[in-house]
This record gives C-alpha cells, structure tokens and sequence, in this order.
C-alpha cells in the first residue's frame, strides 16, 4: 500500500520540517524530505515524504500550481530536488547523469496531457518511434508494436495518422508508446485533462489495466469523479504539501 510517511499539514502548521524515514526496500519510488523551489522562488514541493510500492496504483490530485506535475518531473529526472532524495527504482536521481540517466529513463513510460505524438506518422510509427531511438533491433521492434496496440484498443489504427483520431484514441496512441518498452513504472500527467467523461474513464481502464500486469502506475488528475470511480487510493498536494492518503 502506497504510504504517507508524514503528515505534512502537521508539518505545515508547526512550521518545522520533519526528519526522514528510512528508505523502503520494497518501494519502487521513495521521496525523502523532498523539496523543490523554482528560480523566481516560487515553492512547489516542500518536505515530501512518500513510498510508492511496486505494482501500485496511485493517484496525485491537487489544484492548478500545487506541485503535481513537478513532482512527476522529479521523478522522471526533468527536474531535480533542492533537498532530499528522489529514488525511482533502486536509483537515486540526485546522483546520476548523462548515460545512468538516459538508462533509467528507458524504465519509465510518460503519458502527458497533449499526447506529444509526431503528427507527419502513423500511429505504428510513432509507438515505434521510442524503440528506433533506442536502437532496438527491427525484429524486436516488430514483436513489441502489435501487443501495445492491441492493450490500448487501437490495432485497427496503426495505419493512421495523428489527424485522423480523435483526443481519446489519441491519447491511447500515447499510451502505448509509454508501455511499448515494456517499462515497471509508468507516469501519467493529467492524461484525461482534454478528454470527455466518457474517453476519460476508457484512459484510466486501459491504466487499470497495465496495473493488473504489475505496472507501477501515478497518475495526476484534478478529477475527483475519476478518482472515486477507479477505487485506488489517493494522496494530495496543497500548496506543496503532500496530504495523507483519503479513505
């Protein structure tokens, strides 16, 4: 079960930061003390702790500004801490670079809210387009296209571009470019942000779905229905504290 491993509205209140836990050896992510203060001085994250088990299901909910997709920033190494330790997979991000960076990230499937797709390729090439980067072999790459598309519902698509799809399969498409390579952890920053009801709740089932194979999956959203309907739990942020999970 995911854990809060401090209560940081206690934090906020008494206005003295709270020391550490230890490391979870069972954790896929770990937060320590984990804070985040932009250039202009804006906070985003302020002494964030968190663990985050593998095969979790996670939601991140929050307001505009409160830090959400900082912190999947952070973890994807886009940005790093002020202070404290930000560990993805056994791996401090605090401490690698260039190559061992580069590495983990190839561990890590990204959902963003505006899809990213490439729009002059097809549906095909552009899940494709991950596994060509990394140079994997065109046999693999070949066995690695079809099951993506088919996770996601979009088989019958590979052939079309980004043009002739709708947002919902769309980001579908995105979807399986994140899991192509077969990652443990996959980060999803507001995927339903442009999307109806009704292609929101297809977004998350695929997700679900991805969990109940063993994926890690965080999900930001400001969505509360989504998050009632999918029955997993929840922490939030709030002026770059992170809340315990609700109940």
């Amino acid at each position: 079960m995911t854990q809060v491993l401090t209560n940081q509205a206690t934090t906020a209140a008494s206005g003295s930061p709270p020391s550490a836990p230890p490391s979870n050896a069972d954790a896929m992510v770990s937060l320590r003390g984990v804070s985040k203060v932009y250039a202009n001085g804006s906070k985003a994250l302020i002494e964030v702790n968190l663990d985050i088990k593998r095969g979790d299901f996670l939601f991140v909910t929050g307001p505009s500004g409160s830090g959400k997709s900082t912190l999947l920033k952070l973890l994807y190494g886009e940005e790093h801490a002020n202070d404290g330790d930000v560990i993805v997979d056994g791996h401090n991000l605090s401490t690698l670079r260039g190559d061992r960076l580069s590495h983990l990230r190839r561990r890590i499937g990204i959902v963003f809210q505006d899809y990213k797709l490439i729009p002059r390729r097809t549906v095909l090439e552009n899940v494709a387009f991950v596994l060509w980067a990394q140079g994997m072999p065109r046999k693999e790459i070949h066995r690695r296209l079809q099951p993506a598309l088919k996770m996601v519902g979009l088989a019958h698509k590979a052939d079309c571009f980004p043009e002739q799809l709708s947002g919902g399969e769309q980001q579908r498409v995105s979807i399986a470019r994140a899991i192509v390579s077969t990652p443990p952890i996959l980060l999803a920053d507001e995927p339903t942000g442009n999307l109806d009801p009704e292609n929101s709740w297809q977004v998350i089932k695929i997700l679900k779905k991805l969990n109940s194979v063993g994926i890690t999956v965080i999900v930001t959203t400001h969505d509360e229905s989504l998050i009632r309907l999918s029955n997993h739990p929840a922490v939030q942020l709030r002026n770059g504290y992170l809340y315990r999970p609700r109940q």
